[in-house]
């Protein structure tokens, strides 16, 4: 009798609730934690329950089979949900069907990777995709320069760039930070790095490092990258024929006319920029449109982007990477705050822009099978993060709009691809 107890209990707990078919999370206002709500969606897929992501439906919400352990998940992470029944379900799928909307089947849980130093938690900065997946409590990785040249990248379908200047020039920091103990230990860390590596300069192992990174994407891997990973990967790899950094940085001169030595072919999302090779100047090239932001009366209350509507039926990758509570969203600095539009490949799609200014915030594109995006800005809840700043706690920023856009990229490789009827 208690063996027969047991195996009933078991199937009890994998039975829907009584009354109920599904459970929806939703994402519009309602909703009382957006960021933990990308984290329950992670969940399932780790325990293989299925998740219809519901694309422009009340904010992106989720769908998802009724079970007692989601709603405990829910519940213990504050999420909020509704136990919906077959004919809400069904009203709720013809609603998707006749409108711009779309349902897209979450298959697994991407296995995820931050590029980083190992030593970055003692870095003067935080780094917004690593605060967002812990506390959507989503696990991640690790890994830098060693991993990478190894070949470890392909054992990950997502990887985030750091806050990392690829054209080894330590993030362009010589005029303020040279004798501050932390630019000096970073500046050691990645020269010891290289010549462990068997490379002569740090430049020349960053640009080993995004080439590899540049055959992962090619071969279907998704890229995201913020703030001065954004720029300066174009860069390193553009000026693989010519020497563009300083001799502060590395002991020689740069090039004469290097800008008109630079190869745009080799480039993910900009072309016929200019680098900035002063070392005084805390700027890499004119990709970066914080120079030109200095618009009187722009302060946070004043400065935003505007999220693009795509059409979830016929454009439905941009449309996962855009979905959002609102299509106004706080605007944010960085190292490269923004992209300068005349600077952006044909092929590149803008996800954001900001209003009144020449300036894509948030893009994407192909490369090979696999894609890129790119959002500039360092935090989205810390206006103008200054060295030494202390990170935000996203425990105050439940509802952050732009949070959720780097959230979206995280359960964007889970996604089922499926062919469009003609």
């Amino acid at each position: 009798m208690r063996r027969v107890y047991i195996i009933i209990l078991l199937m009890l707990i994998t039975v829907p609730l009584a009354g109920a078919s599904k459970i929806l999370i939703p994402m519009d206002i309602t909703q009382t934690d957006h960021l933990k709500a990308y984290g329950v969606a992670y969940w399932c897929l780790e325990y293989g329950v299925d998740v219809e992501w519901l694309l422009n439906y009340r904010g992106g919400s989720f769908l998802s089979d009724d079970l007692p352990q989601i709603v405990e998940v829910c519940r213990l992470k504050g999420v909020s949900f509704e136990q919906i029944t077959g004919a809400q379900e069904a009203e709720i799928k013809k609603t998707v069907e006749d409108s711009n909307m779309e349902s897209v089947l979450l298959e697994k849980p991407p296995k995820i990777a931050i590029y980083a130093p190992p030593a970055s938690k003692n870095e003067p900065w935080d780094d917004a995709v690593n605060l967002a997946l812990t506390y959507a409590e989503i696990p991640f990785d690790i890994v830098w320069d060693p991993d990478v040249l190894a070949g470890k990248l392909h054992e990950y379908d997502w990887v985030h760039l750091h806050h990392e200047d690829f054209t080894g020039q330590f993030g362009k920091f010589f005029a303020a930070y040279r004798n501050t103990m932390w630019y000096k230990q970073d500046k050691a860390l990645n020269e010891r790095t290289a010549r462990e590596l068997g490379f002569s300069k740090v430049s020349k192992l960053k640009l080993a490092v995004v080439d590899a990174i540049d055959q992962y994407v090619a071969e279907g891997g998704f890229l995201f990258g913020m703030c001065s990973a954004t720029d300066t990967y174009d860069i390193a790899r553009s000026a693989r024929k010519t020497d563009i950094v300083p001799s502060e940085f590395d002991g020689d001169a740069v090039d004469p006319g290097c800008n008109s030595q630079l190869d745009f072919t080799r480039t993910l999302a900009f072309e016929n920029f200019e680098v900035i090779t002063n070392p005084l100047i805390y700027e890499h090239s004119n990709i970066d449109t914080s120079p030109a932001r200095g618009t009187p009366g722009l302060t946070p209350e004043t400065d935003y982007f505007s999220i693009f509507n795509f059409s979830a039926k016929w454009d439905p990758v941009p449309t996962m990477l855009t979905q959002d509570h609102t299509q106004i969203v706080n605007g944010f600095w960085g190292q490269c705050t923004g992209f300068n539009k005349q600077l952006l490949k044909k092929h590149v799609t803008i996800l954001a822009e900001t209003e009144g200014k020449n300036e894509a915030k948030y893009i994407h594109g192909n490369y090979g099978r696999g894609t890129f995006t790119f959002l500039g800005g360092h935090d989205p809840e810390d206006y103008q993060h200054m060295i030494g700043d202390p990170p935000s706690d996203l425990s105050l920023h439940k509802h952050s709009p732009g949070y959720r856009l780097i959230l979206n990229n995280v359960l964007f490789p889970a996604a089922k691809k499926k062919e469009r009827k003609t």
